[in-house]
């Protein structure tokens, strides 16, 4: 049985928790946070004996290696609090659960609340700017072989490691296509240095404070990987949003802080269309978004054929 998104620690496990990271604390409460979309992510505000707030947020059993996502997501905050990257500061890991209950982190609260581009289209297109220089910032973060990454062009691939095309793919009516087009380009992909990737930045996981980002969440599928792949993904969000404009900006701005031109990116934007796929009513909830989904994979198909 899946347990609900919001389903809250005991006060036994925050306690043991606070036993171990600040054993002074005496009153706290527990609240879910807004925006924990497969996980259980809450909010503990301690009263006493200072106010202080901090995050427990533990992974979702059904949703994979959830050890794995615990390590992963956990040594990436501690990576970028030395790289200028705003990312909640790790407090503890507890990858085999033995106090959260289950595999997690606890990391410092971050105030910020999300731009949602589904409730405020405007409000996420203004922000491309800073939006694309903070993934460059994030690109430039050295990568040095570190174990507990992903080797994120082969999981943002998962579609084609069976061999042959998934059923959700053939029942979408450019899917298999869309499926030949990524296997025969990933047999010509142009060669880049992987960098450490999101691998899943859109505005659901960027949180803003006072108009600037205060925070990219949401690391647990950190990777080593094309950066054009989180390229790809932002821009899918924009082009659903009926944001051209600023998918063009956002990728013009990236280019330009990170002193190079994006490669593959076609590749990836194709790779990227594959998620919705698996769940179409889900992804494509409002007017005119399944006509601007076949649009952006026209799109990709038609660089991608030309070498773009």
């Amino acid at each position: 049985m899946t347990q609900p998104n919001n389903f809250a620690p005991s006060a036994s496990v925050v306690r043991s928790i606070l036993d171990v990271i600040a054993p002074e604390s005496v009153d706290f409460t527990i609240h879910a946070l807004a925006g924990s979309y497969s996980n259980h992510t809450h909010l503990v505000k301690i009263q006493s004996p200072g106010p202080r707030r901090i995050v427990l947020r533990r992974y979702n059993i059904e949703n994979g290696d959830v050890v794995g996502k615990a390590r992963r997501e956990f040594h990436t905050l501690k990576l970028l609090q030395n790289h200028d990257v705003p990312a909640p500061k790790p407090l503890l890991l507890d990858d085999e659960g033995r106090l959260l209950g289950s595999p997690g982190i606890v990391t410092e609260y971050v105030p910020g609340t999300q731009i949602s581009a589904a409730e405020d289209r405007v409000g996420w297109g203004d922000h491309a700017e800073m939006v694309a220089r903070m993934l460059a910032k994030i690109h430039a973060i050295p990568y040095e072989g570190t174990p507990f990454l992903l080797n994120g062009n082969s999981a943002t691939t998962w579609f084609l490691h069976s061999g042959s095309i998934p059923d959700y793919m053939t029942a979408y009516p450019e899917g298999a296509a869309v499926w030949n087009a990524i296997h025969e380009a990933l047999q010509r992909i142009h060669q880049v240095r992987p960098r450490l990737a999101h691998i899943d930045y859109w505005s659901g996981n960027i949180l803003w404070e006072k108009g600037e980002i205060s925070a990219v969440v949401d690391w647990e599928e950190a990777s080593y990987a094309d950066p054009a792949l989180d390229v790809a993904y932002c821009r899918m969000e924009y082009f659903l949003e009926g944001l051209d404009e600023q998918a063009e900006r956002f990728l013009a701005i990236y280019e330009a802080a990170a002193g190079e031109k994006v490669e593959n990116l076609a590749l990836w934007e194709l790779a990227a269309a594959v998620r919705p796929m698996l769940s179409l009513d889900s992804w494509l909830t409002r007017p005119h978004m399944d006509e601007r989904f076949a649009r952006f994979i026209a799109n990709a198909r038609r660089r991608l054929s030309i070498g773009e």
